[in-house]
């Protein structure tokens, strides 16, 4: 049987990664006509979002990303920013030529 929620019951809600990394709070719902486009997750205080962005409040994950909500919002993986990732590839890149 499929349960429905009020959207409004989401926000604060503690996110966490398929990980089990505590991401940030749900701060606000981004809708399109008839469909959830995506999550305004807040960077809040332990969370690892908070260490990844250092002075941003937060990101929005996309809607696809979100893997189960219930008492808390579980997201994957793939919607953590990788910044670090990025960079050492480029290095990699330089020592490669």
């Amino acid at each position: 049987m499929l349960k429905t929620r009020r959207i409004t019951d989401t926000f604060e809600q503690r996110v966490y990664t398929d990980q089990g990394e505590y991401f940030g709070d749900v701060e606000e719902c981004i809708l399109t006509i008839n469909k959830i486009f995506g999550w305004r997750v807040k960077a809040t205080k332990g969370s690892s979002l908070s260490h990844l962005l250092g002075g941003a409040k937060g990101v929005i994950v996309p809607h696809q990303l979100v893997k189960a909500i219930g008492d808390i919002l579980i997201i994957s993986k793939a919607a953590i920013p990788s910044y670090g990732a990025e960079e050492s590839g480029k290095e990699d890149e330089e020592i490669a030529e």
